[in-house]
This record gives C-alpha cells, structure tokens and sequence, in this order.
C-alpha cells in the first residue's frame, strides 16, 4: 500500500470529531454528565422520602407491609440478570460477534419486559385494595392515618423508574434495529457501551428503591 494512500474514513464518524478515540471519549463523558443528572433526580426523591419517614414513621412502617416482598424480590433478581445481559451485548459487540449481540439484547428487552409486568401485576393489587397515593387513598382498616404519604412517595419513585426501564426499552430496540443490520463491530460499539452505562444506573437505582421501599421497616 502507498504511503500517501487516504486513510480509511469510518462512516460512523460525526463531522465535527478528528477520529473515533475522540468521538468516543466525548460520548462517555456527556453520557456520564446525564448520568450525575439522573442521580441527582433521584437524590431529591430519597431525601423526600427519608424526610417524610422520619416524621411519620409508624405510618411509613405500616404502608411498607403492604408491599408484596415476593414480587419485589423477583423484579430485583430480573433486573440483575439483565445487567449480566447487557454487559454480554457490549461484550459481543466489542468482539465482532453480531449474533451473540443480537441474541443478548434481545434477552435485556425481554428481561425488561418481565419487570415491567410484574410491576403492572403489582400496580393492579394497589389500585384494587385503594393504596393510592394521596387524595386517592381509599384503603379501609387502617389502623395508623398518614399511610398515602408513603405511596405517594412509592408511585411517585417506581413509576419514575418505570418510565426508565420503558425509555431504555426504546433506545435498546434501536440499538436491536442497528445491530441486525451490521453496524456494530470493535471498531465501532460506541451506542451500545453507552446505552450499557445508562441501564447500569437504571438496575442500581432499583437496588436503592428495593430494600428501601420493601425492606426497611
């Protein structure tokens, strides 16, 4: 090959980046930034919550049985495997094994999807029984008053939640569209490792909401 010979333009190049190095690290870092955002929204609704518990615990301690543990517990287990799941599609993808890509973002969507019904089966027992959320609360024999504050906060934290698992739900189909039409490869996997980064955060803030919500008495 001629010294003087073009170098090889990468398609997938944007216009305004030199190369891929500097297109990826921009990516990462603006990716990050959107994650400390994403942090600190949630950051608010914790402190909201331990705020409101610590002055109304009895009533916080009672709504929280309300919760279905069982349920609770497999989402936790669901959302940790599509972690697995989606660090193999990053995986498959930084190796040039498109099938395997497919295959595991396929299994991440459909892992999503399970949480999700649980959640709506969940959701459905709350509406049934009147555990609503503030002026919505109808549950009857209660024993301790207050008890809409904390599904206001539960509603208001796991329905945020939701609308993550169903965003990233979106993108992934995305990502799923790209990937069977080859245009992943080692050279360029940037969107998967970053939508990889965004659903981490999405399965930890679970792990935070989890024990919080259903656990802690």
């Amino acid at each position: 090959m001629s010294e003087n010979a073009a170098p090889v333009h990468n398609p997938f190049l944007q216009h305004h980046f030199t190369e891929m190095e500097q297109q990826t690290d921009t990516s990462k870092l603006g990716m990050w930034l959107f994650l400390v955002t994403e942090v600190l929204l949630f950051g608010g609704l914790f402190v909201g919550y331990g705020i409101m518990a610590g002055k109304h615990h009895e009533a916080f301690r009672a709504a929280h049985e309300h919760l279905d543990r069982v349920l609770g517990t497999l989402n936790t287990v669901v959302l940790l495997a599509s972690s697995f799941t989606m660090v193999m599609a990053v995986l498959s993808a930084r190796e040039n094994r498109r099938k395997a890509l497919i295959v595991f973002l396929i299994a991440t969507m459909a892992l999503a999807g399970v949480f999700l019904g649980i959640k709506y089966v969940e959701y459905s027992h709350k509406f049934h029984d009147g555990l609503l959320p503030g002026k919505y609360y109808s549950h009857e024999g209660d024993t301790v008053p207050g008890q809409f504050m904390f599904f206001s906060f539960y509603f208001m934290m796991t329905g945020l939640h939701g609308l993550h698992i169903v965003g990233g739900l979106a993108v992934m189909a995305w990502l799923l569209k790209r990937a069977i039409a080859g245009d992943y490869s080692s050279s360029y996997y940037a969107p998967v490792d970053l939508v990889g980064l965004y659903w981490h955060l999405v399965d930890m803030i679970w792990i935070y909401l989890f024990p919080l919500l259903y656990l802690v008495g």
